[in-house]
């Protein structure tokens, strides 16, 4: 289940992104919508980048009845990808919150033999979504 704290006008799909969740966990994900200038700051903080970032993923410490985690997304780069690419804002939210479920999960595109990639692959295939960020990175 997801608990949702959207600090923004974006629209979301809570249903699709439940559904996602439950592909892989029972347990609670906290996700936040905020914009740029926020996860420019968070970003900051706690991972010492000063640069806005699209979604970041910080895991809790795992004990009985503990969320799995946040995922943290910012709406002004769901909008402007989602419009570059030609796709809706629904789909590029659903494809960053997989990214950062996915690292919630324990997957580490920067270090792993393409694990993460696959998963993501086998994700959008399940969902019908376009190309995520590491296969459009990929490119």
């Amino acid at each position: 289940m997801i608990e949702l704290d959207n600090k923004t006008s974006l629209n979301v799909d809570e249903q699709l992104l439940n559904t996602i969740t439950n592909t892989f966990t029972k347990k609670e994900i906290e996700l936040i919508i905020t914009t740029e200038d926020e996860i420019k700051n968070i970003n900051k903080q706690y991972r010492d980048i000063d640069k806005s970032t699209d979604v970041l993923s910080f895991t809790y410490a795992d004990m009985p009845m503990s969320p799995l985690g946040s995922i943290i997304i910012s709406s002004w780069h769901v909008e402007s990808k989602a419009k570059e690419l030609g796709h809706t804002s629904d789909d590029e939210l659903a494809l960053l919150y997989i990214h950062g479920l996915l690292h919630l999960l324990g997957f580490d595109h920067e270090v792993d033999n393409g694990e993460m990639r696959k998963e993501e692959a086998k994700l959008i295939e399940q969902f019908n979504l376009p190309k995520s960020l590491i296969i459009r990175n990929d490119g």
